[in-house]
């Protein structure tokens, strides 16, 4: 459950680029800059709500995987090592009773030759040169460096970029670099000007940007809906709605399943 909660949390750190994605046409028209000003900051607030309720979610999963660790997750564990136990008790029995035949089998499997190693697949090497990824580094840095933000809020953006742009760089991956790039020509930021045309373009890329950080917290939200940790959840929640513990139950049938797998693990020790 821990492992779940962490991809979880992974995921989440995707928002990261939230001012540099995509443009999405959205097919209506722009109407006048009051209008559109107005537009975003509707949108604003409902991308807002949006993400509190993501944020709180996120919150109740990480306190449920501890509760779940604290209670019923060590007891797996536990259970988890006595299996294992038993399972070399039965080996070492087994070996004792047949020494000679795995003795011949040692034999044959040290006289078979060692497997032939893989042949690297020429279509799997990388695509870019690191001459590629020097350049695709240059210039985003051209582009969203900090030093060219208009006001504070735009400056701390592009540090979060060029600081992802600076993973990137060391793990050269120019596709992300071209990724970052091409975003942010798309991006508000990217206009210049305060005059009118120059505001609209910025209004209406803000809105696409919008709509489609909207359709993100709408993917992560299926796929988070699918993880074991958040099933297990709605059916410990579900059951508390009916005057169930399950964690509860779990716990009992847990501690019942060890107490067996003790005792059989004893029974082997102390066998003549």
């Amino acid at each position: 459950m821990d492992t779940t909660s962490r991809s979880f949390s992974a995921t989440r750190e995707r928002h990261y680029d939230l001012w540099v994605t995509a443009l999405v046409p959205s097919g209506e028209p722009t109407g006048d800059t009051g209008e559109l000003r107005a537009r975003v900051a509707e949108r604003e607030t409902v991308l807002a709500e949006r993400a509190a309720e993501a944020d709180r979610l996120d919150a109740d999963l990480t306190a449920f995987a501890a509760l779940y660790r604290h209670h019923v997750g060590t007891l797996h564990e536990q259970l988890d090592q006595l299996h294992l136990d038993i399972a070399e008790a039965e080996l070492r029995i087994l070996s004792s009773r047949v020494d000679d035949e795995t003795e011949r089998v040692d034999e044959t499997r040290r006289g078979r030759p060692a497997p032939a190693l893989p042949v690297p697949d020429a279509a799997a090497a990388p695509r870019f040169t690191s001459d590629v990824v020097r350049k695709l580094f240059r210039d985003v840095a051209r582009a969203i460096h900090p030093d060219l933000a208009r006001d504070e809020q735009a400056r701390t953006r592009r540090h979060i970029l060029m600081a992802a742009a600076n993973q990137a760089y060391a793990l050269g991956d120019a596709d992300e670099l071209r990724r970052i790039l091409e975003s942010w020509e798309r991006s508000p930021d990217e206009v210049q000007g305060i005059d009118e045309a120059a505001m609209r373009l910025r209004f209406e890329r803000r809105l696409a940007q919008i709509d489609e950080l909207m359709a993100m917290y709408a993917r992560d939200q299926a796929e988070l809906e699918r993880t074991p940790l958040y099933q297990l959840k709605v059916q410990v929640d579900e059951a508390a709605a009916r005057g169930r513990d399950l964690i509860a139950d779990m716990v009992v049938r847990l501690k019942r399943d060890i107490m067996a797998a003790t005792n059989r693990l004893d029974a082997m020790r102390f066998a003549p």
